[in-house]
């Protein structure tokens, strides 16, 4: 019975890829500088996963900013904007997709959510006459590396459906799958070069959890026998991921494949439709430790699910892994020293589960450890039996909740009247999303203050000086709706988890969000209640510095939970309210204090959406309501703002209207503002704030290029609706870039009003 991942935390224990990578972008390091940590870090990756257990070392799974993106530079589908000259693609190529460049006016490509994770990976960009290519050796060196200390080796890319499925066209509207027959070409020479050097090649389809139109079967089909026949003598893994693909076995029924991963904790009733299907010679890999959260595996239910498979197909019939990559894990638990013991013993990171897959194969073989399997057991009882978890007020509240609770007092036409006299905006109002850069100084005070080297009077008043520098900028650059720039939060979820009960932190649990982004989420382990106000008294000494309006900036709930490891013994929709009535009771005493415009941002709100159509509408159902919750209950002259970026938006803009927020901030500037089109078809009726800039990208756009793009935003969407910001906020970015943008941005709103009266 053998053991393999479907992938591994790229990142490093202490986020060692994230520091190499960003001090190649600096200049600090050269290229072979870069490419020696990286070889390290995957060496080393590779080596704790066979002393964990696991058998099949998996290769390719590593990538200096996305796997999407490796894959579009492997196959030479490399935008015109970018200058390729169809050689090998190099890292300025390379980096200048993901990020853009400001001296050759190149913009990024666009970015959105892997399915339903807070990963974001690159979009690949199509044309109707796109021709690939093999253009990048990277995979095939790395194969390379690992073949040096390891016999079983096996080579993973995204599978050619997925790949195109999650792509875009550009330029006149076409169907992307009409590229397959070109694009399975250069599949065919890459599987043919692995073939001889990989014992296996995984290839993911997770868009076999979505629901894909029936025609394509005979495609899929047909792909699969080519890239089969490429691959002897190595054997194929079919890897599916986020969710069951019972509904779509006619894809892979009968397919005579080596092996077919299931996703056996996001969908374990699937098992009993696949069994049947599999062809005789097809392995079943058995996903059964979760590869999306950080809590322990429930052995004895694993076990008995391996051990149903194992009496249809057979012991040598079937592999142990996670339910996918273990990419949007931490890497190490034995990192972590001052979470509450209680709470840790239910835990387990990327290394720990790779343990949990040896354990489990073992189990199921009759050589269990029986220490081990003992162990778990104490924990999980431990776990279901606590009194930490269990707060009987909040469940109170929650079933005491009313639908009056969800409403605001009168329609948005009305508010608008009631807000536009309050605030005395200008046409096209100009704001930020919320935070400005966190410059050096910055975070060495938060880090000081958490060391216990500053008092809270020294930090208060260092981080008051801050706010009153940020306060002076804005008005300085011209803005007409201020922010106090969150100098004293460290990321938008955390903040709020850490002054919120039934949560936890981690010291390094960090794990990648884009690029050489990296995020540590909270762990929500218990019910959540909000002892004490958050961000009121912040907010209240920034609108004492100026006369114009300042913006409350309040993470909304459904992003708190889905940016969070969430607790698995209730309901999701559960802990969601729990916390929607925390955020509802902050916005009632920034109310109180005198805010009258506050920002609940959602950007996750459509990475929540489950993958089957049928799963939809009660998400959504249940996630605006807790949205409305924490925004209801204010005057009508307070104006509810809600932020979202990096999201296909057009099956949830019913939702969004749902909201009722008054206004709305999208990403739009890296799809040229092709996100508004749906907006307008929809007749969206409430204020929209597009991003005129990408904030994720280095280079500074110029007034014309944002004056552009805000003329776009006015033919789709009434002058008098639309608001002026960037696409997300700035904290990651630097001072000189961030005020020379903001500079740009005001001045093209300027000319677009002026042009309007």
């Amino acid at each position: 019975m053998l053991t393999h991942t479907l992938g591994f935390p790229r990142i490093g224990r202490h986020r060692e890829l994230k520091k190499a990578v960003e001090s190649f972008w600096r200049g600090e390091r050269t290229a072979a500088d870069l490419t020696a940590t990286c070889k390290e870090l995957r060496i080393t990756h590779w080596k704790e996963q066979r002393d964990a257990g696991i058998d099949i070392i998996t290769v390719g799974d590593f990538s200096l900013y996305d796997s999407m993106l490796d894959t579009a530079a492997m196959v030479g589908c490399i935008p015109e904007r970018y200058g390729w000259n169809g050689e090998s693609v190099e890292l300025d190529t390379y980096f200048a997709m993901a990020r853009g460049e400001s001296e050759r006016g190149m913009t990024a490509m666009e970015m959105t959510k892997w399915f339903d994770t807070n990963y974001h990976y690159i979009v690949p960009e199509f044309t109707q006459n796109q021709i690939f290519s093999l253009s990048c050796e990277k995979l095939f060196h790395e194969i390379e590396e690992a073949r040096v200390e390891h016999k079983r080796v096996k080579a993973v890319l995204p599978g050619p459906f997925t790949f195109l499925r999650l792509g875009k066209a550009v330029g006149s509207p076409f169907d992307t799958m009409s590229l397959l027959p070109g694009l399975l070409d250069v599949y065919s020479e890459i599987i043919h070069r692995l073939s001889s050097v990989c014992e296996w090649i995984q290839l993911d389809e997770p868009v076999l959890a979505l629901n894909l139109p029936q025609e394509l079967v005979p495609q899929f089909r047909q792909a699969y026998m080519n890239i089969l026949q490429q691959a002897r003598p190595a054997k194929v893994m079919l890897s599916t991921y986020f969710g069951a693909i019972s509904h779509n076995r006619s894809f892979v029924s009968q397919l005579e494949i080596d092996a077919l991963h299931l996703d056996c904790v996001r969908a374990p009733e699937q098992l009993e439709f696949m069994l049947p299907e599999l062809a005789p010679q097809t392995c079943l890999s058995l996903g059964v430790v979760d590869g999306r959260n950080i809590w322990r595996v429930d052995a004895q239910k694993a076990i008995t699910l391996c051990e149903t498979a194992v009496s249809v197909v057979g012991l040598d019939r079937v592999m142990i892994a996670p339910s996918c990559s273990l990419l949007h894990t931490p890497v190490d638990l034995d990192e972590e020293t001052a979470l509450p013991a209680e709470v840790k013993n239910w835990m387990a990171f990327a290394l720990q589960k790779c343990r949990e897959v040896r354990m489990i194969a073992d189990a199921v073989r009759g050589h269990g450890d029986p220490v081990l399997l003992k162990e778990n057991a104490d924990a999980w009882e431990a776990r279901r039996n606590s009194t930490s978890i269990r707060n009987d007020i909040v469940r109170q509240r929650v079933e005491n909740m009313t639908p009056d609770m969800l409403c605001r007092h009168t329609p948005y036409d009305q508010r608008r009247t009631v807000q536009r006299a309050l605030h005395g905006l200008p046409l096209l109002p100009t704001t930020t999303i919320g935070s400005f850069p966190q410059t050096t100084e910055i975070r060495a005070t938060r880090s000081q203050w958490k060391k216990g080297a500053l008092s809270v009077e020294e930090y208060t008043e260092t981080m008051r000086g801050f706010i009153k520098d940020v306060v002076e900028k804005q008005e300085e650059i011209g803005l007409d709706v201020l922010v106090h720039g969150e100098p004293e939060r460290n990321d938008m979820v955390e903040y709020f988890g850490e002054q919120l009960d039934g949560f936890c932190f981690t010291k390094n649990g960090w794990v990648q969000s884009y690029g050489s982004r990296c995020v540590k989420p909270p762990v929500i382990f218990g019910d959540v209640s909000r002892p004490a106000p958050m961000t009121v008294e912040w907010t209240r000494y920034a609108r004492s510095l100026t006369q114009k309006p300042m913006k409350g900036m309040l993470t909304g709930p459904v992003t708190i939970l889905c940016w969070s490891f969430v607790r698995d013994d209730q309901p999701r929709s559960m802990t969601c309210t729990q916390i929607a009535f925390a955020i509802r009771d902050e916005v009632h005493d920034l109310e109180r204090s005198g805010v009258d415009i506050i920002q609940i941002d959602e950007p996750a709100l459509r990475e929540g959406l489950p993958l089957r159509d049928e799963d939809k509408a009660e998400y959504l159902r249940w996630a605006v309501d807790c949205f409305r919750l924490a925004a209801n209950g204010v005057d009508d002259g307070t104006q509810i703002h809600t932020h979202m970026c990096y999201a296909e938006f057009n099956e949830i803009l019913g939702a969004i209207v749902e909201m009722d927020a008054d206004v709305i901030s999208i990403e739009a500037s890296r799809s040229g503002m092709e996100l508004l089109e749906a907006f307008r078809e929809f007749q969206y009726p409430n204020e929209i704030g597009p991003g005129v800039y990408d904030i994720h990208s280095p280079r500074v756009p110029g007034v014309a290029e944002m004056e552009g793009l805000l003329r776009r935003a006015i033919a789709v969407i009434p002058v008098q609706r639309l608001w002026v910001n960037p696409d997300c906020g700035l904290k990651t970015r630097g001072w000189s870039e961030a005020h020379a943008a903001l500079k740009n941005m005001v001045e093209a709103a300027r000319i677009v009003r002026g042009s309007m009266i």
